[in-house]
C-alpha cells in the first residue's frame, strides 16, 4: 500500500522559498563542523598540537575510511525509521547539538604528551565523524524526499552549495588570516568552535521547521534485502559514486593544502580573505543560472564542462611562478567548482528514481549512504594525499620558512593532485547513462505505476 507523506502531497509541486532556504541553512550547519575540520584540522594538529604531518595523514586515512563504512550503517538505520516527523528530520533534531559539541572537543586537544595527544585526536575525530554521519545521511536523503521535479532539485542543490560556500568563505575570510604562527591559535580555535555551537543549532532548527518530506513511498520501512536490490544493478549510481570518489578526493586535497600554498609558498596569507570572498561571490553569481544551465545542457554535460574548468585552474596553479598567477588560476577555477559540486547532489537524487523504477522500492537513505560512502572514501584519500604530499616534501610545522622541496610538495597537494583527480572524475561521467530526458521518462512511469496500484486497491475495496 502506498503511504502518504506528512503533507499528503506527491512531491511534484514547487517548493516554497522557506523550504529551499531552510535546506541551504542545513548544509551551513553541517559545514560549521565539516568545513572547519577539512580546512583547518591539519593545521591545528601540525602547528598547535605538534603531531607530524605523516601521522595526521595516516589518521585521516584510517578514520575517514572507518567513517565511510558508518555511512552504510546509518543508511540502513534511516531507511528503517518512520515517525510523525518523517524519516529524516528526527536525526537532524536530536543529532545536531552533539555534532557541534564534538567539533569543540576535536579542536581542544589537552596536553597529554605526544602519544596521549595522538590517541585523543583519534578518539575525538572518530566521534566527530560518526556524529556527522548520523546528521548528514538524513540531511542528504531529505532532498530526494522533498521533490521529484528536476528543476526544484536543482534549486535545493544550489541552496545546499550556497550554504556550504557561505561557511567556507567566512572561515577563509575571518578565521584563516588569524592563523599566523605568532598568534595564540588554540584560543582562536576554541572561541570559533564554541560560537559555532550557537550558530549551527539555529541553522539546523530552521531546516527542521521548514523542510518537509512530500514524496509518496510504497514501502515505509525498507528491508535489507530490498535495499540490496535497489543498489544492485544501479549503473548510474555506480558511475556517479566512482566519479564522486575522485572529485571529493580532489576537493579534500585542495582544501587541506591550499592554506599552506598561500601562506608558506607565496607568503601571502593576507590574500586568503579575498580568495574566500571570491569563492562566495562566484557561488552566488553562478547560483541563479544553475537551473537554466541544467535545462539547456542537462546535468551530465554541465558536470563535465564545469569539471574541466576546475581541473584547468589546478594545473595552472601548480606551475604558477608567482602568487598572482596562482591566485588568478584559483579564482578562474571557482565557477567550475561551484557548478560541479552543486550538480552532483541533483544527480544523486535522480539515482533514487532509477532504483525505484527498477525495483519498485524507494530507498533514499540507502542510496545516499552508498553515495556518501564513496564521498567519505574520497575525503579519506584526498586528505591523506594532501598531508602525505607535505610530508614527502619535508614540511616542518615549527619552521618559519620551508625548503624548496617542501614548497613543491605543497604545490602538488594543493593543485596538481586535485587537478588530476578532477579530470578523472570528469572522464568517468562520459559513460553516465541517466540523462535528464531519461530521468523524466522514468519518473512518469513511476507515477503511472502508483496510479494503477491505487486504482486497483480502490476497485478491490468497492
Amino acid at each position: 500500500m502506498t503511504t502518504t507523506t506528512e503533507e499528503g502531497k506527491s512531491g511534484s509541486g514547487r517548493l516554497s522559498w522557506a523550504a529551499i532556504v531552510g535546506y541551504g541553512a542545513g548544509d551551513a550547519g553541517n559545514n560549521l563542523a565539516f568545513m572547519m575540520s577539512t580546512m583547518f584540522l591539519l593545521v591545528y594538529y601540525t602547528d598547535v598540537v605538534g603531531i607530524s604531518a605523516a601521522a595526521v595523514g595516516t589518521m585521516f586515512l584510517v578514520l575517514r575510511v572507518f567513517d565511510a563504512f558508518t555511512d552504510l550503517v546509518a543508511g540502513r538505520v534511516v531507511d528503517r525509521v518512520s515517525t510523525r516527523w518523517g524519516k529524516f528530520r528526527p536525526f537532524i533534531l536530536f543529532g545536531s547539538v552533539p555534532l557541534l559539541l564534538l567539533s569543540v572537543a576535536t579542536f581542544n586537544v589537552p596536553e597529554l604528551g605526544e602519544s596521549g595527544a595522538l590517541l585523543y585526536a583519534y578518539l575525538t575525530y572518530a566521534g566527530l565523524g560518526v556524529a556527522y554521519t548520523l546528521v548528514n545521511i538524513p540531511y542528504g536523503s531529505l532532498a530526494a524526499a522533498m521533490t521529484q521535479d528536476s528543476a526544484e532539485r536543482s534549486k535545493l542543490s544550489v541552496a545546499r552549495s550556497l550554504g556550504s560556500a557561505t561557511v567556507a568563505a567566512l572561515l577563509g575570510a575571518v578565521l584563516a588570516p588569524m592563523l599566523s604562527k605568532s598568534n595564540d591559535l588554540q584560543a582562536i580555535f576554541t572561541t570559533a568552535t564554541l560560537a559555532f555551537v550557537v550558530v549551527g543549532t539555529a541553522c539546523y532548527m530552521f531546516l527542521f521547521f521548514t523542510a518537509k518530506e512530500r514524496v509518496e513511498r510504497a514501502v515505509p520501512r525498507v528491508t535489507l534485502r530490498q535495499s540490496y536490490r535497489v543498489v544492485k544493478g544501479n549503473k548510474p549510481l555506480a558511475l556517479l559514486c566512482l566519479s564522486a570518489l575522485l572529485l571529493l578526493s580532489a576537493l579534500m586535497a585542495k582544501s587541506t593544502a591550499q592554506i599552506y600554498l598561500i601562506r608558506d609558498v607565496f607568503d601571502a596569507l593576507h590574500l586568503m580573505p579575498f580568495l574566500s570572498i571570491g569563492q562566495l561571490v562566484v557561488n552566488f553569481a553562478v547560483a541563479p543560472f544553475v537551473p537554466r544551465i541544467v535545462r539547456r545542457w542537462g546535468k551530465r554535460a554541465a558536470y563535465i564542462g564545469s569539471g574541466l574548468v576546475a581541473a584547468g585552474g589546478g594545473f595552472v596553479a601548480f606551475v604558477a611562478p608567482n602568487v598572482w598567477v596562482a591566485f588568478t588560476a584559483l579564482m578562474l577555477s571557482l565557477p567550475g567548482l561551484s557548478l560541479v559540486t552543486t550538480i552532483i547532489y541533483a544527480l544523486e537524487a535522480d539515482t533514487v528514481e532509477y532504483g525505484e523504477w527498477k525495483t519498485g522500492v524507494r530507498s533514499e537513505g540507502t542510496i545516499y549512504a552508498v553515495f556518501s560512502f564513496t564521498r567519505k572514501a574520497g575525503q579519506a584519500v584526498g586528505g591523506a594525499l594532501g598531508a602525505y604530499a607535505l610530508a614527502l616534501g619535508g614540511y616542518v610545522g615549527s619552521a618559519m620558512e620551508q625548503t624548496t622541496a617542501a614548497e613543491w610538495g605543497i604545490r602538488a597537494g594543493a593543485a596538481l593532485v586535485p587537478a588530476l583527480l578532477t579530470l578523472g572524475a570528469v572522464l568517468i561521467m562520459l559513460a553516465y547513462p541517466l540523462t535528464d530526458k531519461v530521468h523524466a521518462k522514468l519518473v512518469q512511469e513511476i507515477r503511472q505505476r502508483r496510479q494503477d496500484t491505487n486504482t486497483d486497491l480502490h476497485e478491490e475495496s468497492v
